[in-house]
């Protein structure tokens, strides 16, 4: 409860930071990626593809980060990551709808997870459960998906745990499950079954995280996580999904 308090101020914060700039997002062609401590690396994606154009909400940090004890952590980018697709790729998942393992969520409603809105704000996220829960987003049609692009609560320096991307047609994930995306680096989703992660867990920032889904058909994407190192909460702003319509 303590921290959800203490989150739930930060948000506030956030809002009215936001409100004093009068600032929303800004459109970004995906720009070549680099990190805290690394430098810019090659386009990503599809060989031959063309960028994939992403809108990124503003920088906005608040409040003072806590320690983040895991092994290979990827830190935030400066710059967007650039990230070529097939053409034709298009965004698949707007205002589509979403599905949680929390039927309740504690802050928000699952529609901000498709809204389009990215800030970090209050009003803008939601707040599931603790433990290992997931999000759903069914596309309405099976579909190769080029791209998955996640923002959890980005306004604070944190890494989220046991992050997990699968698609599938089987809107249970109990056949046909391919997953594109695992950095559970010591098998703590083990009920899952998936083993250990190879995937390195990240740092979030307000260029996200995009996922290679390789062209994997699927009319279903799901996504797991269990905490964060702040707090033991599970946050999501948005999730794109791209691809080519079936």
């Amino acid at each position: 409860m303590k921290n959800q308090l203490i989150l739930s101020a930060l948000c506030a914060a956030t809002a009215l930071a936001l409100t004093a700039c009068g600032k929303k997002s800004d459109t970004t062609t995906a720009e070549a990626p680099a990190s805290a401590d690394a430098p810019a690396a090659a386009a990503t994606g599809a060989a031959g593809g063309m960028p994939l154009v992403v809108e990124f909400p503003p920088e906005l940090i608040e409040g003072t980060p806590k320690p983040m004890n895991v092994p290979n952590l990827v830190q935030a980018p400066t710059k967007a990551p650039e990230f070529l697709v097939p053409e034709g790729t298009v965004l698949l998942s707007a205002g589509k709808t979403v599905t949680s393992s929390d039927d309740a969520p504690i802050i928000g409603d699952l529609t901000l997870i498709t809204d389009g809105d990215k800030d970090a704000g209050e009003g803008y996220f939601v707040e599931i459960l603790d433990g290992l829960q997931w999000v759903q987003i069914d596309l309405e049609q099976s579909a190769p998906i080029h791209a998955i692009w996640l923002w959890h609560f980005h306004s604070q320096k944190l890494a989220y745990n046991d992050v997990i991307i699968q698609i599938s047609d089987d809107p249970e994930f109990k056949t046909g499950v391919t997953t594109v995306f695992n950095n559970d680096y010591d098998d703590s989703a083990k009920e899952l079954g998936l083993g250990k992660g190879s995937d390195q867990p990240y740092v979030e920032s307000r260029f996200g995280k995009v996922v290679d889904a390789k062209g994997t058909k699927g009319r279903f994407v799901r996504i797991y996580s269990s905490g964060n190192t702040s707090n033991e909460m599970n946050h999501y702003i948005e999730v794109e999904v791209y691809g080519k319509p079936g």
